[in-house]
């Protein structure tokens, strides 16, 4: 995360955004020296070149899917240690449920040092197209799309179900964990699959609309298989809510609302869950076996809303692109 800070200095309105007006949540804050980094393509066509570097771009998959593995092992053997060890403890703990979210963070740096690697790209050229975290397109959309989500994640948990014990130290530790590693678990899986994996599969067209389709099609069809259910209405929520975050990540440029969306919905279903005393851990150990209501289509709902409203608000300037450098920036 250290390449966050370093658009701490940059500069502000220097670049020009390839001709196009702004839209209100896209409008740039800052930027960066786009060293290294394509003029005026959108965020999926990074990679893209002459050839289509299929293997290499399978190359990163595998890394990416490899990496995502090792780390979710290493970290839960950790926490089993600790948890027989040091604290006498079996089955789903707290300490289990941080290790798998610190698995998920870990792809952030993960994926920006195999775009690095394998592309010669800017590690923090993933944030955005402005080459670093837009801290005011994250805020824009944090007040504005943020309690539409918390509002639609709060109408599954009215559904009638099992509910199980839990100590108040255990829902102390959930809502910390919740509060604190949960969003860098979403922001993990938006670096790596809407990030790294969406920039790959996006550079194997031709042209852009083609690689922007094939890259939201394949990610959220592969990730959404990855969560190992086939029960329609919860494979339904995946679908919508992997296919929203890949098509915002193309049109605002960026992860920054895929990050707010996705950690907004995590979030709230893991503190309403736990503060409802449902079986947290009995629930991701289990997702094949799940049955699924309609309501697990709410919030599906309200993310197609948000969709559809940030399609709207970028239907002039079009998917936000990188910066274009004026000749005198460049002498």
């Amino acid at each position: 995360m250290a390449s966050l800070g370093s658009c701490v200095g940059c500069m502000k309105g220097n670049e020009k955004m390839s001709g196009r007006g702004e839209s209100w949540l896209t409008r740039p804050d800052k930027a960066v020296e786009a060293s290294g980094v394509p003029e005026g393509v959108e965020y999926h066509r990074i990679y893209a070149g002459e050839g289509r570097r299929l293997i290499r771009g399978v190359a990163a998959i595998v890394l990416l899917l490899a990496g995502l593995i090792i780390f979710a092992q290493a970290c839960l053997a950790m926490a089993a240690a600790i948890d027989t060890h040091i604290l006498g403890r079996t089955g789903f703990t707290p300490v289990q449920f941080a290790a798998g979210a610190i698995s998920l963070a870990l792809l952030i740096p993960y994926s920006m040092l195999l775009q690095r690697w394998l592309y010669g790209v800017p590690a923090r050229s993933l944030h955005s197209v402005a080459g670093c975290f837009r801290f005011g397109v994250f805020g824009r959309a944090l007040l504005v799309f943020g309690p539409l989500v918390l509002v639609a994640m709060s109408v599954g948990p009215m559904v009638p179900d099992d509910r199980i014990p839990w100590s108040k130290g255990d829902l102390v530790a959930f809502f910390v964990i919740g509060m604190t590693l949960i969003p860098l678990a979403a922001a993990g899986e938006e670096y790596g699959v809407r990030g790294l994996m969406f920039r790959v599969i996006g550079s194997w067209t031709r042209r852009s609309l083609p690689g922007a389709i094939l890259g939201i099609a394949l990610t959220t069809v592969l990730f959404s298989l990855f969560h190992g259910t086939l029960d329609p209405y919860i494979l339904g929520s995946y679908l919508v809510l992997f296919g929203a975050m890949a098509t915002i990540t193309w049109r605002t440029g960026g992860l920054e609302v895929a990050v707010v969306l996705h950690a907004v919905y995590n979030v709230s279903a893991l503190v309403l869950a736990t503060t409802l005393h449902l079986d947290v851990g009995g629930d991701l150990g289990s997702r094949g076996e799940i049955v699924g209501t309609p309501a697990n289509l709410v919030p599906s709902a309200a993310l197609a809303i948000i969709t559809a409203g940030i399609w709207w608000t970028t239907r002039k300037s079009g998917p936000a692109c990188t910066p274009e450098i004026s000749s005198e920036q460049s002498e």
